[in-house]
């Protein structure tokens, strides 16, 4: 049996918005056991040109479920609004984005397959069929979001490790 469009996106972007939930939990424990003000972690980069953790975390929820509310419209132009200030409003990113994940079935998503997407950003704009833009485009942004978000704690000195940028692996069940 082929494999759906569904399982190659959902269960993915689920894991990654699980692990993004995870990592804003750890830094958020951080701040409060290393008596640190929030936004030493809200706010911090990698590297002055880089956008801050909060970015990194608003960008898993906007490359797993904005890309697929995208989807539907047959449009993409990044979300310019302001991240979120607080782990409270990240943690509410989250949770919007896990709902409309988990609201799409499989026919649902199976749907789109072919259809015409298009990213638009200033004078840049790329066109897709739906399942390219998801598996080629949204899955290597929200992952590259995620990694980004746990380098930035890492960098800080939070103490975590590859399991918790795994996140809850998909294993077999006996």
């Amino acid at each position: 049996m082929p494999l759906s469009l569904h399982a190659a996106f959902i269960p993915s972007a689920l894991q990654m918005i699980g692990t993004a939930r995870h990592l804003t939990n750890k830094g958020e424990a951080w701040c409060d056991e290393q008596g640190k003000d929030h936004s030493e972690v809200i706010g911090a980069r990698l590297i002055e040109d880089m956008l801050p953790f909060t970015y990194q975390v608003k960008c898993v929820a906007e490359h797993t479920a904005g890309a697929l509310a995208a989807v539907k419209k047959g449009i993409y132009s990044p979300d310019l609004n302001p991240p979120p200030a607080s782990f409270a409003e990240l943690h509410a990113k989250l949770d919007t984005a896990e709902t409309a994940l988990k609201a799409l079935s499989v026919d649902d998503l199976e749907a789109f397959i072919g259809q015409d997407m298009r990213f638009e950003f200033k004078d840049m704009k790329m066109d897709f069929t739906a399942e390219n833009f998801l598996l080629s485009f949204a899955q290597p942004n929200f992952y590259f979001h995620a990694a980004t978000a746990y380098d930035i704690l890492r960098m800080l000195g939070v103490q975590i490790g590859k399991r918790d940028f795994t996140g809850a692996v998909r294993i077999k069940m006996p």
